[in-house]
């Protein structure tokens, strides 16, 4: 969902250069060193941040790792951004960018995991190639994450959980969870959840949300 203009969220990312990559040139090798305090921490990317809920509650509850939130609109960055700085998150890093260009922002084998959650549907056929499980995207996830990575995926769209799941095992990947009903599970995954907005609304209304943990073994 687009959301509205806001100025200072814009002026915001335009002052803070080093919490956030603003557009970054796909040309040129970003110095993640510099960007984190240690950058040999385990790295978790979530593509699509939205306002920011997930990454930055997660980036909480684990100091022990580092975290990237990729997101294209400048507004909803910003709400991340000031999230971050408020509250001090400062294994957190932000990209306003297009992940389409995921693996020349970052270097090959270096996420432990990427999220993906309540991804856009896209679901006419002539935007098959926009979606984030499209063939396209697994190739760039395939370059980021180590060999032992995986990717988490969560959506509320059935139509887009059965058309990522045949996209996967296509490509081929191995799918190491899967649930129709997360939040109906007694899975240690459910366990372990952090919602994000979208997902509390969802699931609120009773919902089903669908979830499934995949790797390239």
């Amino acid at each position: 969902m687009r959301l509205r203009n806001k100025p200072w969220a814009q002026k915001l990312v335009a002052d803070h250069p080093e919490a956030i990559l603003n557009q970054p040139d796909p040309e040129k090798v970003i110095d993640w060193n510099t960007r984190f305090e240690d950058f040999s921490k385990p790295l978790a990317i979530e593509i699509g941040s939205g306002k920011g809920q997930f990454i930055t509650t997660l980036a909480k509850k684990h100091p022990e790792m580092n975290f990237i939130g990729i997101e294209l609109q400048t507004t909803a960055a910003g709400m991340i951004l000031r999230t971050k700085l408020e509250e001090k998150i400062d294994n957190l890093q932000l990209m306003c960018a297009d992940a389409a260009n995921l693996a020349m922002y970052l270097p090959e084998n270096s996420a432990d995991i990427i999220y993906l959650n309540f991804s856009d549907p896209w679901p006419k056929t002539r935007h098959e190639k926009r979606r984030l499980t499209y063939k396209r995207f697994l190739d760039e996830y395939k370059q980021v994450l180590k060999d032992d990575g995986h990717l988490e995926f969560k959506t509320d769209n059935r139509g887009l959980f059965e058309y990522s799941l045949v996209s996967m095992n296509n490509y081929p990947m191995h799918f190491d969870f899967l649930s129709l009903d997360l939040h109906h599970s007694d899975s240690k995954v459910f366990e372990e959840n952090v919602e994000t907005e979208y997902e509390h609304k969802f699931a609120a209304k009773g919902n089903p949300i669908y979830c499934l943990h995949a790797s390239f073994k």
